[in-house]
């Protein structure tokens, strides 16, 4: 058993809780504050065939050390998730992986699309969280057509499965990029990829959704667009989610200056009015969960000339600060992290409860430094902030893990 003293709850309780355990121990928890074991539900470990980008030892103490006791992987990997043969060989290396770390991390997958494989998603429905589609361009080049969407969706409605959507046109995108074919700057890819571009496919993932009434989770929501479109569908009672992500909440375009291939994620950074919308959803029960996207991708990758240089950032360690410095700040409360980051991803992808807790220092400021983080990428787009609300310790799976 472990036994967890003078912890403090998030309305100013101080308690003293037990886990079952194997292990026997006493954690003193004075002037810790206890949360759940947080849940991210949009991570990429890159196992297979990216692992020089992250694996699953340095992703799950990445996890662990941000708070996140569950994460859910993307399929956009090499080869991609889109067999259930190839599903299976990625369960058996992450259980090895983490077993060799020695962290029980809790993990769902997401099953890929594309037009070869359909017939293989009523083969792995029982062991996957959701499909995952690519409505446009980005890592692994998973994208589906309009037939291939209806087909998608119209299998999942048959399978009950959820469906997540990367959601920006790729027609879109194809003529806009013809229209900066010379650029060399970073921050035109956020003309690329504007906000018109997920507003196109935001509307048509709705209609499908609503065509096949299937539950529909919008990933990395990043504009004011969609949000009006998603507020009309909640409103409407469709099931349809929208996640952000902190690099949306807590950076914009301004920053190509200063990060230049570091600031690079798919969709893009967005201008200031944008922001204020995410932020404003958040408030008004828009947005219903933050994931973080970590797409890690190594220092020299990120330092190529914009055409070569890979889209993703590192952020499931910083995630949690970030919010609680935010809170600190009085910009949002606890009750909203704890509703983004455990209860409503537990209620949509309908997660049964466990006893896996988080112990965090509300205290101490701590400056964001990559080198000194667990992701193997070894770098932040938020390096040099000044945080405060770090994890000490979780207890994941009976199991005590330091952070």
């Amino acid at each position: 058993m472990i036994n967890i003293k003078q912890a403090k709850t998030i309305d100013g309780k101080v308690m003293d809780l037990a886990v079952h355990s194997e292990q026997e121990m006493t954690i003193d928890a004075t002037g810790l504050m206890l949360f759940p074991g947080l849940i991210d539900p949009h991570v990429h470990f890159r196992v297979p065939g990216l692992e020089h980008k992250e694996d699953w030892c340095t992703g799950a103490r990445a996890a662990i050390a941000g708070g996140y006791t569950t994460v859910f992987d993307m399929p956009n990997t090499i080869p991609p998730a889109v067999t259930a043969e190839r599903l299976y060989q990625k369960k058996q290396r992450i259980d090895a992986e983490l077993k060799s770390a020695g962290i029980p991390l809790r993990y769902e997958l997401y099953f890929g699309t594309d037009h070869r494989h359909f017939s293989e998603i009523h083969q792995v429905k029982n062991d996957v969280i959701g499909i995952k589609i690519f409505m446009g361009e980005s890592t692994g080049n998973l994208v589906l057509d309009d037939e291939g969407m209806h087909a998608a969706f119209a299998i999942a409605a048959t399978q009950n499965l959820l469906v997540a959507v990367h959601a920006e046109d790729a027609t879109r995108i194809a003529e806009r990029a013809l229209q900066y074919k010379a650029s060399t700057n970073y921050c035109d890819h956020s003309n690329i990829r504007d906000p018109e571009a997920a507003a196109l496919a935001v509307q048509k993932a709705i209609a499908l959704a609503r065509w096949y009434g299937v539950r529909l989770y919008i990933l990395h929501v990043s504009t004011s667009n969609e949000l009006a479109l998603i507020k009309e569908a909640k409103e409407e009672g469709l099931p349809v989610y929208a996640e952000t992500t902190p690099h949306h909440l807590f950076l914009d375009e301004t920053v190509y200056d200063v990060l230049h291939g570091r600031a690079l994620v798919n969709p893009p950074l967005r201008g200031k009015h944008h922001q204020q919308a995410l932020w404003q959803a958040i408030f008004d029960g828009v947005i219903d969960t933050i994931g973080s996207d970590h797409a890690p991708h190594l220092p020299h990758e990120k330092e190529k000339p914009y055409g070569g240089c890979p889209c993703g950032m590192p952020g499931i360690e910083t995630t949690l600060p970030l919010l609680l410095t935010a809170a600190r700040e009085e910009r949002l409360s606890l009750e909203k992290i704890l509703y983004l980051t455990y209860h409503r991803p537990r209620e949509i992808f309908q997660l049964p409860k466990n006893d896996d807790i988080v112990l965090v220092d509300m205290q101490t400021p701590r400056t964001v430094i990559g080198a000194s983080l667990k992701t193997k990428c070894a770098w932040s787009p938020f390096e040099g902030r000044v945080l405060t609300g770090w994890p000490k310790c979780v207890v994941v799976n009976g199991q005590y893990v330091s952070c």
